[in-house]
């Protein structure tokens, strides 16, 4: 059997006026992250780890923020045609490992309703989606909620 892993991470500024995307789940919060897409920082570093496992390059490559049809985007759309581009070489996942890091709002009550959105679109059952969180200890640009970021790993395999 053929395996691979593939790191990823995202960051994204958090302002008003915006809504928070946060792995395929609206949150209620006055502020959300500011991006070309709908800025969800999770799925964003899902895709990177998935697309480095199969030495794919990055989110930015695929869908650039130069191209107007990804204006917006619904980042669970961006997520399922990374796992199709996967699929077209014959790799499927396996699992996914990520940390958000935020200051608020609280994550803990958001992560069924987070593994619900991405394990579909993953091809995958709910427990081969693990998601954390944790804050930065109000430490740098998380702490003084000026930003998100999040990190994933993924493996894959030869389908």
């Amino acid at each position: 059997m053929s395996v691979r892993v593939g790191f990823g991470f995202d960051t994204h500024r958090l302002v008003e006026g915006r809504e928070l995307w946060l792995g395929g789940v609206r949150l209620e919060h006055h502020q959300g992250a500011l991006g070309h897409s709908d800025a969800d920082v999770l799925l964003h570093a899902i895709c990177d780890a998935l697309l480095g496992a199969v030495a794919l390059g990055d989110i930015g490559h695929h869908f650039p923020d130069t191209d107007a049809q990804w204006k917006g985007a619904d980042s669970k759309v961006l997520l399922a045609r990374v796992r199709e581009l996967l699929a077209a070489r014959g790799w499927r996942v396996v699992n996914v490992d990520s940390t958000l890091l935020l200051e608020r709002p609280r994550i803990k009550p958001h992560i069924p309703a987070m593994v619900a959105a991405i394990a579909p679109l993953l091809g995958v059952e709910a427990d081969a989606v693990s998601i954390k969180a944790t804050t930065n200890e109000l430490l740098g640009y998380v702490g003084r909620e000026e930003g998100v970021s999040a990190y994933a790993v993924a493996l894959v395999e030869r389908a």
